[in-house]
């Protein structure tokens, strides 16, 4: 069970941290921190061993990107900052060690970055990014230009960090190690508690404890927001209540405190009317799919709303709310094929997105392109993950993405296909990245609807896969080996946290 200990926020501020290295510094939590550090006009520098779409925007902020991870990286740096990805034994930080530099968890140095302002931080097992993204949006909109730092990029706005003037700073709060300890919120959110991340937590008893323990870091002049729906949510607010402390919910549970009514989700969108306490907020509308997604805007709704700042300005932003990259984003048309992303790789948020693909597929087909997201959670939810997978028409399985996890006999995908719900003929193991677009390409029919989901590297196979299909449709004899030539998906172990 991962034990991992982190300092409390304190007094330390940004600027305190000097020059700033991030090692790793292409995913997605990590290039965040690094764009919000280089808007606040810090001197930043990271190392990566792949050429990352991030890294592109942090050069063009005046970042410094080192493509090796060398002692010499260090050099003029005072902060070194890692992600629970990096193990302690990587030669940068040993190196920092060595020379006696501040080394910083990056939830530790975020909260370095939230000194000073109302945090509103947005935790749960699923979910997290969208709301934190839409939360950020209602903000903007409600005029009061925020900090924030997401797990992930707004679609159209291609950000997922920026350093804001206002009094508020949004934090998507991560529960998989335990740092979203580290922070002091304003606001807690939390959209739901699943078993998830047991290899820290041992079991769900302990997993909600810590989400309780979480929710009553939130400043006593501030409030904590949970979904009604959601069991664990439900648990957690009887909790906190009968402890005197100040808690609001969301949902289409008669009892909630922010009620959604005549819900209506299709290809389209999803609408719903707000009600708060017998009085109407009005009907909010989102241009993007899924009941999933109404829930999420609900707790941006209720959040603006208990902070006295407008409901006109959550109706607008939801209204024009684009979608995260990486969250039910798509990529693009080939061949009468539309082609998806999904970041899903939990059970319940796989089941969610798939069923809501499935309204957009329509009369075609579903065909998804899946890769697990570590060894621990395949093994241990592999019947659930399963039986979400089985919502496909069409399956095309790659290996388990687990970054410095030893796969034991009868672990995997090979074990995980054979458990999925659907004819030998319609699911397939493919035990190369090269094979994938190419299982694709001559399963996929037009009018069918693909999507890749699951772990970080399989953000990067969508391209190939329009590849793929625009080649099949110019009738070309596509070569697999030149499809998956530009990524090597074991090589994204650093930027995978």
């Amino acid at each position: 069970m991962n034990t991992a200990q982190f300092t409390p926020a304190g007094t330390l501020t940004a600027e305190d941290l000097g020059r700033i290295h991030l090692i790793g510094v292409g995913g997605v939590g990590m290039s965040g921190l690094a764009r919000l550090f280089l808007t606040r006009g810090l001197p930043v520098s990271g190392s990566e061993l792949r050429e990352w779409p991030s890294l592109a925007g942090l050069r063009a902020l005046g970042g410094t990107i080192h493509m090796s991870h060398e002692a010499s990286n260090l050099d003029g740096v005072d902060t070194v900052v890692y992600s629970s990805a990096i193990p302690q034994d990587h030669l940068e930080m040993v190196e920092a060690r060595r020379r006696g530099l501040r080394v910083l968890h990056r939830s530790e140095a975020l909260a370095a970055a939230m000194t000073g302002r109302r945090t509103v931080a947005v935790a749960g097992t699923h979910g997290k990014t969208t709301t934190t993204s839409m939360v950020t949006m209602v903000l903007q909109q409600a005029g009061t230009d925020p900090s924030f730092v997401i797990g992930g990029e707004i679609s159209e706005v291609g950000s997922g960090a920026h350093h804001g003037t206002g009094e508020y700073f949004v934090v998507e709060a991560d529960e998989s190690d335990r740092s979203f300890l580290i922070y002091r919120p304003y606001v807690s959110i939390i959209t739901n508690i699943e078993a998830d991340h047991l290899n820290t937590y041992g079991d769900l008893a302990n997993l909600e404890a810590t989400f309780a323990e979480f929710a009553r870091l939130t400043d006593p002049d501030g409030f904590i927001i949970t979904c009604a729906d959601d069991p664990g949510g439900r648990r957690l607010a009887e909790t906190l209540r009968a402890e005197g402390r100040r808690v609001h919910t969301y949902g289409l549970s008669p009892d909630a405190d922010l009620r959604l009514d005549d819900m209506a989700s299709t290809a389209q969108g999803v609408r719903f009317l707000a009600e708060v306490d017998g009085h109407s907020l009005g009907e909010i509308r989102l241009p993007v799919p899924g009941r999933h997604m109404g829930l999420n805007s609900a707790s941006a709704v209720l959040t603006a709303y208990l902070l006295g700042l407008p409901v006109e300005a959550a109706e607008a932003a939801l209204g024009a709310f684009p979608g995260v990259r990486r969250r039910f984003e798509r990529k693009g048309v080939a061949d009468g094929v539309l082609v998806y992303d999904e970041y899903a790789y939990h059970p319940t948020s796989m089941t969610l997105a798939l069923q809501t693909l499935r309204e957009v597929a329509g009369d075609g087909r579903l065909i998804v392109v899946f890769q697990p997201y570590r060894l621990y959670r395949t093994r241990d939810l592999q019947a659930e993950i399963a039986a979400a997978l089985g919502i496909a028409d069409e399956l095309v399985l790659l290996e388990v993405f687990g970054p410095g996890e030893l796969r034991q006999p009868g672990e995997g995908s090979a074990a995980l296909v054979e458990a999925v719900p659907l004819d030998a003929a319609h699911k397939v193991f493919v035990d190369s990245w090269e094979d994938a677009p190419v299982e694709v390409a001559r399963r996929a029919r037009p009018g069918d609807v693909v999507v890749t989901m699951g772990a970080p590297p399989i953000s990067l196979m969508g391209d190939q896969l329009i590849d793929a299909l625009t080649a099949r449709a110019a009738g070309d004899a596509a070569d697999p080996t030149a499809l998956g030539a530009a990524v090597d998906p074991d090589g994204a172990a650093s930027a995978a946290g």
